[in-house]
């Protein structure tokens, strides 16, 4: 990633399980600083599958759970690619990723099979979430990007000016044009494009960014046909541009189960994806270039 001129570096550090890097303008001062750890603390708190204190393990509990305003756009988002993507993909995919070993337990020790998705249903009153029947949410598709663009906005409304928000892939732009070089998935050392973000954000999804071994010989990836349990296995690694990061995250995982022009018509998107074979696609717009 490279910033642009004139932007520094101003706080780094670790949260939600991943590398959080900040660039602005102006310096972040402690206050500001605090505020961005109770926005981060505050949304772990309400949607991390990994605690058991969290809004979402409640819910899983059996309870009807007030999970604040930032329920309404990121439920909805997910339930509308639940639709499109036949199911494939689902918020109660947690399941299946608890099945694999991708659980609060982090040991990755699979269970033999695969476990498709329960099937439950949200019932929603405004911000209050029910489970029907009980069982655990997994907003990781979205709820990272939802949570970048939380923080952006606390940076806007303290006058950061031009800044950037990065964790660890899913990043936040605001002012300046910034590039941002596509990590091959088979080889980390090199990319297989670069492309522009200005004033919008960009997130990425690659079977080798959270893969692990089980018995037997089987290669295992976080990203779930929920309709199996199963992981994907034609697709390699998605990136997708959008105004807001919640929405790219969304997307960069939805373009693992359908193809983009399942989802251009509901959603204004560029996007890059290359397939387990290596073949590359992009959008005919793309902001940038892809080397192969």
């Amino acid at each position: 990633m490279l910033a642009p001129g004139g932007v520094r570096t101003s706080l780094s550090f670790e949260a939600i399980g991943t590398r959080w890097t900040i660039t602005t303008a102006e310096p972040i001062d402690v206050a500001l600083a605090e505020r961005l750890a109770q926005v981060i603390a505050d949304y772990d708190g309400t949607w991390s599958r990994f605690r058991d204190d969290s809004g979402v393990a409640r819910i899983a509990r059996g309870a009807a759970v007030d999970l604040g305003p930032t329920a309404p756009p990121l439920l909805d988002l997910l339930d509308d690619l639940r639709r499109r993507t036949g199911g494939a993909m689902d918020p109660f995919v947690a399941a299946s990723l608890d099945h694999l070993g991708y659980g609060a337990s982090g040991d990755l020790t699979a269970l033999p099979g695969y476990l498709p998705a329960p099937r439950a249903a949200l019932a929603r009153t405004g911000t209050t979430v029910r489970a029907e029947p009980p069982a655990l949410l997994d907003v990781g598709s979205a709820g990272k990007g939802q949570l970048v663009d939380l923080v952006a906005a606390e940076l806007a409304d303290a006058g950061s000016g031009d800044s950037i928000v990065d964790a660890s892939g899913d990043i936040r732009v605001s002012g300046a044009p910034l590039r941002v070089a596509l990590e091959h998935p088979f080889d980390p050392t090199a990319a297989i494009g670069v492309v522009e973000v200005t004033d919008g954000a960009i997130a990425g999804s690659a079977v080798n960014r959270r893969d692990w071994s089980a018995e037997g010989g089987r290669r295992l990836h976080h990203v779930l046909d929920a309709r199996t349990g199963r992981p994907v296995e034609t697709i390699a690694a998605t990136w997708v541009l959008a105004d807001t990061a919640m929405l790219a995250d969304a997307l960069a995982t939805a373009l693992f189960l359908v193809a983009p022009e399942e989802l251009l018509g509901a959603y204004d998107f560029r996007y890059v994806t290359m397939r387990t074979d290596g073949v590359a696609s992009w959008s005919p717009d793309l902001p940038g270039e892809v080397f192969r």
